[in-house]
């Protein structure tokens, strides 16, 4: 086939298969966004003064001018990728249907499978490659259109820097290639044969509760960081350099992973009671989708579990910061810590994205998956069932899993930030020195020393608060997400249990 008549084939299709390629186009276009911002503020270069100042007195923010606090916000940007992958990856299953069957069709004219192989990726490559030019298009536009100092000659945003070649190519480059390896790997459940559609990848076990393991060894890594650097530090000896950053990544994404494979055991567990204790068709229609197919919550829920495993650990570590910052006006001791809160405030703020984001996915998926079961759909209402019992079926297909997901997520996000977080805070316990006169005075070293005296400071323990309040607001984002998403599946739902639908191919 050749590559012209490939391309061809790849972008035909219904408005379906337009909207699909768009949403993808649209994905791979933030995503490269995100991920360019974030490999700018690390490319911001910092300088070291006479005087040993290392701040990067160019920017307004202080989120830019602090080099410590350019890895949380960096670190904040990315998480935004999470979401926006997720998104993808619900949008390359929008019409997956009806393009499988289209895809049946070419090998009943003479196609190879690894032709019609080639055909979907190339869809989602494309497509990809496309979303990521435009974003790169986009980056260098709002370099130009933002790149204005103000009346100080300070600018907002880094405009000045640019991430090295190699990261800006491996960008627009990678994300293609990354999405149509992922089709590609998703299609191996498929068989696009003359006579039809084949899924082979069919699981009759019920899903075991074998993901608390990952999330216990996420938990365990995470609670060990600490330990281990102080075992290094008491033995005067340096760890290795790949220890903390092993960690701490592979601990949290082996909570991750956990919490959103967990999802199908416990989306399988609230079908059975659903069956055994719920009472009307709706809730019985509702254990028999759940119990059937219990890992399509972990593929639906995964990017918005992820926004809340993330919030929860903002939540957790913010009140790590703040007690610390107790401590020091306890204590007298002048810490700082107050100014690094400012980059947990980024961190909430992309956790808010990634929340809305991640509706947008679940908003993908529900409609899909309406649209996907139609004629069962129409074939209920064409027996007597109302459409109204359906609706309240698909509620609870949608809510039964969330909310023990998004509960068992704050759980992990929380007890992760405990875990690298340490303790309570503890200091004082000696004798501090204590300046009488006004700032000004103190300020300068000479006026200092005629007004400063010591005070004896006793020991101080401050124990870290549960920001049961946030965790609450995270928490209710996230299931007010859920129903969004339900009340907006519904309004597809008349349309796709029309009688007529019984005769769609």
């Amino acid at each position: 086939m050749r590559p012209y008549t490939l391309a061809r084939l790849a972008l035909a299709g219904t408005r379906t298969d337009t909207a699909r390629v768009a949403l993808t186009a649209l994905s791979a276009t933030l995503a490269t966004l995100v991920g360019l911002a974030a490999f700018t503020v690390l490319a911001i270069p910092t300088p070291v003064c006479c005087d040993g100042r290392n701040l990067s007195e160019q920017y307004s923010n202080a989120l830019l001018r602090e080099p410590g606090l350019r890895g949380g916000t960096a670190l904040a940007l990315l998480l935004l990728t999470v979401p926006v992958l997720a998104l993808a990856g619900q949008c390359a299953r929008l019409g997956a249907p009806a393009r499988d069957r289209r895809l049946a069709a070419l090998r009943l004219a003479g196609a190879t499978p690894g032709q019609v192989t080639g055909i979907a990726v190339l869809e989602t490559g494309v497509a990809s490659l496309f979303g990521a030019l435009v974003g790169l298009g986009a980056y260098l536009a709002g370099r130009e259109l933002l790149g204005r100092p103000d009346r100080r000659g300070r600018l907002a945003l880094p405009t000045d820097v640019l991430p090295p070649t190699g990261v800006i190519v491996a960008l627009v480059v990678g994300l293609p290639l990354l999405a149509a390896l992922v089709s590609a790997v998703l299609l191996r459940g498929v068989s696009a044969t003359p006579f039809g559609v084949v899924r082979r990848a069919v699981r009759e076990r019920a899903p075991g509760p074998w993901a608390g393991l990952l999330i216990v060894s996420g938990l365990i890594a995470f609670a060990s960081l600490n330990p281990v650097l102080d075992w290094y530090q008491d033995r005067h000896r340096q760890p290795p350099l790949l220890l903390p950053p092993l960690l701490l990544v592979g601990g949290g994404l082996a909570a991750l992973v956990g919490v959103v494979i967990g999802t199908g055991w416990l989306s399988y567990t609230a079908g059975r009671l659903l069956h055994r204790y719920g009472r009307g068709p709706a809730a019985l229609l509702a254990s028999r989708r759940l119990t059937a197919d219990p890992w399509a919550g972990s593929r639906t829920f995964a990017a918005l579990l992820a926004a809340v495993v993330v919030g929860a650990g903002a939540a957790g570590m913010r009140a790590s910061m703040l007690a610390r910052v107790e401590l020091a006006r306890r204590t007298g001791s002048g810490d700082n810590n107050g100014f690094y809160l400012r980059t947990l405030d980024l961190v909430d703020l992309a956790v808010g994205v990634a929340m809305a984001i991640a509706a947008g996915g679940l908003i993908v998926a529900l409609v899909e998956g309406i649209v996907a079961r139609r004629r069962a759909y129409a074939r209920l209402v064409a027996t007597g069932v109302p459409r109204a019992t359906i609706g309240r079926s698909i509620a609870w297909q949608a809510i039964a899993p969330a909310v023990p997901a998004v509960g068992v997520a704050l759980a992990v996000g929380f007890l992760l930030s405990r875990g690298i977080g340490g303790g309570p805070a503890r200091g004082g316990g000696g004798m501090i020195g204590v300046c009488d006169a006004g700032e000004q005075l103190c300020a300068d070293p000479v006026t200092r020393a005629q007004h400063l005296r010591t005070e004896w400071v006793p020991e101080v323990t401050v124990f870290p608060a549960v920001p049961l309040e946030q965790l609450a607001w995270i928490g209710a984002g996230a299931l007010g997400a859920v129903l969004v998403t339900v009340g907006v599946g519904l309004v597809f739902l008349c349309s796709s249990t029309a009688v007529e639908e019984l005769r769609t191919t």
